[in-house]
């Protein structure tokens, strides 16, 4: 029989017991001091996942579980050979990444481009369409070396990008932020295949979308969203954690100059990096009169090194409208009530763009 002496010792121990434990235990993700991050992108040289994933590489806080590509910019064999190529100049042979696969009815739209923006419009960025621009490479290995004329030394793990999502989430469960910079295919053909990755998973940290304003690939749809609208109203209906959008609202307030780019381009010995920046299409764009552009992806990289860049927020319900019409792609936040599915997410939209800037200067400087 336990004496009241000892019942008192034993709850004193249980007490220290589960302080350690609440001590020890990882916390929004974080190991050994480190954010673990899974990127999934539709990656391009450089400017701007490029950065962006040189940024989460760069960072003591962030341990880069792996990069998945997914069909946007490029094609996703194309934006595999681009990750590559820059994990090379890096010298980085431990960082897996993950061919995505497109479907076809992405496919399919692609082909019929044209008839869409008839029917649909066309946002501001009138002369971008991404992948749709371009057949379809053969391979990532094709794609590769049409570009850098040259043999990869590095090569993709033989697994699905969305098999590789659930893998990594289910062997972190808590740990893992998503940070989600290209079209939502990944990500949805992920939770489609195992529902039960959605409450393991941290955050899902996008740059998609435009809530407030206008779309830049039609009047009613950012890119990102524009490409896969079916993909991303099921990922943004998941009940996550914590969803962050780093939308156009804010995109499009944060701009990068001739003079910082030209800065940024002589920053660098790297001679992968150099070609890269040399063969930018914003050097066209820069010559040509423009004196900015915008700067999107990197955003998400941004506020993964230090939340505190964010200076204006909303946090509401949103949706996203996958019916095929004149709004098809178009992301919906709703001052009130959403529709019956809908969740919250925390929409920025304002960042503090000199710290932002100082972390792009970082990347440059130390490559």
């Amino acid at each position: 029989m336990l004496t009241r002496p000892m019942l008192s010792k034993l709850f004193t121990l249980c007490l220290t017991v589960l302080c350690l434990a609440l001590t020890l235990a990882p916390l929004r993700g974080e190991a050994a001091g480190k954010t673990r991050v899974l990127l999934d992108s539709d990656m391009v040289e450089m400017f701007d996942d490029g950065v962006a994933m040189l940024m989460l590489l760069q960072s003591p806080q962030i341990e880069l579980m792996g990069v998945t590509i997914v069909t946007g910019n490029t094609w996703a064999e194309a934006g595999t050979a681009n990750a590559i190529r820059q994990l090379e100049g890096l010298g980085r042979d431990d960082i897996p990444v993950v061919v995505g696969t497109t479907p076809m009815r992405i496919k399919e739209r692609f082909a019929k481009i044209k008839d869409e923006y008839r029917r649909f419009g066309r946002g501001h960025d009138v002369a971008y369409a991404g992948a749709a621009d371009f057949p379809e490479p053969s391979s990532w290995q094709a794609a590769y070396r049409a570009r850098f004329s040259a043999e990869p030394t590095l090569s993709p793990v033989k697994e699905d990008a969305a098999d590789f999502i659930i893998r990594t989430v289910r062997e972190n469960p808590g740990e893992i932020t998503i940070a989600a910079i290209g079209p939502a295919t990944n990500l949805a053909a992920a939770i489609e295949k195992d529902p039960g990755i959605v409450p393991l998973i941290d955050r899902v940290v996008y740059m998609s979308g435009a809530f407030f304003q206008q779309g830049n690939t039609t009047p009613a749809a950012e890119f990102n969203v524009w490409v896969d609208p079916e993909s991303l109203k099921k990922v943004v209906r998941a009940p996550f954690r914590e969803q962050i959008f780093f939308p156009l609202d804010v995109c499009e307030k944060m701009t990068l100059s001739a003079d910082d780019f030209y800065a940024f381009k002589e920053a660098t010995d790297n001679p992968v990096f150099q070609d890269m920046m040399n063969h930018h299409y914003l050097n066209g764009l820069f010559s040509s009169g423009s004196d900015r552009s915008f700067i999107w992806d990197v955003l998400v990289a941004a506020y993964l090194l230090d939340p505190s860049i964010i200076t204006e927020e909303r946090t509401l319900p949103i949706d996203v409208n996958d019916t095929y019409s004149l709004s098809y792609g178009q992301t919906l936040a709703y001052v009130g009530y959403g529709p019956e599915g809908s969740q919250s997410a925390r929409l920025v939209t304002n960042v503090d763009q000199e710290r932002v800037l100082a972390m792009i200067r970082r990347v440059f400087d130390d490559i």
